[in-house]
């Protein structure tokens, strides 16, 4: 047992606590250049794919429009799904008491038929 070392955390500081997991290395030029690059390549693509796009501002106009559809949309799903929420928890319910009353039925029969037993003897 006196080999058991257990670390105590509560010593390390917070501070210190990523200190030699930091890459502090700084990037040569050919790779900034690389990199930089890379990004105006790929600003470039991504305009020529939004020019390929037809009829842009329709599209543009129509999307508050849509935007409003959707919500709409949104709310009589919600109104939908309320109803079916209150019909299911009727359902519900009504098992419930169903299956309560056949208990308490059931109950009330066998203490009638036990005391009843009872005055035979």
């Amino acid at each position: 047992m006196p080999d058991l070392r257990i670390p105590n955390l509560n010593n390390s500081s917070r501070q210190f606590l990523f200190k030699n997991k930091l890459t502090i290395k700084r990037k040569s030029k050919k790779r900034l250049l690389s990199e930089s690059l890379l990004m105006l390549i790929s600003a470039f693509i991504l305009i020529y794919l939004n020019f390929l796009i037809p009829q842009k501002k329709v599209l543009i106009y129509s999307f508050f429009d849509n935007i409003n559809k959707i919500y709409i949309n949104f709310l009589n799903f919600l109104k939908y799904f309320y109803q079916i929420v209150i019909v299911l928890l009727i359902i519900f319910t009504t098992l419930i008491a169903i299956i309560l009353i056949i208990g308490a039925l059931y109950r009330i029969f066998k203490i009638l038929r036990r005391k009843t037993r009872k005055f035979k003897i």
